[in-house]
């Protein structure tokens, strides 16, 4: 009893740890693009940062099968593409006011974040 009641509350809290607590480490946009991978519930990279009032190309690659990888939203800037299994999708940003956005699947279990500075 006391095992399972140990083992409940270690999940309880890498569940809270995922969801709330993990910060991804930040990937710096050097070059006009980067590649995305969409893959095992996760973007990779997550976290990305690019230079305000530049165009950059984001390339998006779908590995994952999962019906909820299929559409990326960007909703403050008003994208919403659909993502093709193993292509890639560009998708092209210009002239970015600094801030922080936020770019998900359409049940945000995708989840990244596009910070402009």
């Amino acid at each position: 009893m006391i095992i399972i009641n140990i083992l409940g509350l270690a999940l309880i809290a890498l569940i809270a740890w995922w969801f709330w607590l993990y910060k991804p480490t930040q990937t710096r946009v050097q070059e006009q693009s980067l590649t995305i991978e969409v893959k095992d519930g996760v973007y990779t990279p997550s976290a990305i940062q690019v230079t305000a009032h530049q165009t950059v190309t984001l390339n998006f690659l779908r590995k994952d099968h999962s019906p909820c990888s299929e559409m990326l939203l960007i909703p403050s800037l008003g994208v919403s593409e659909q993502l093709e299994l193993d292509k890639l999708t560009a998708v092209t940003l210009s002239d970015l006011a600094p801030g922080e956005y936020p770019f998900h699947c359409q049940m945000q279990m995708y989840r990244g974040t596009l910070t402009v500075v």
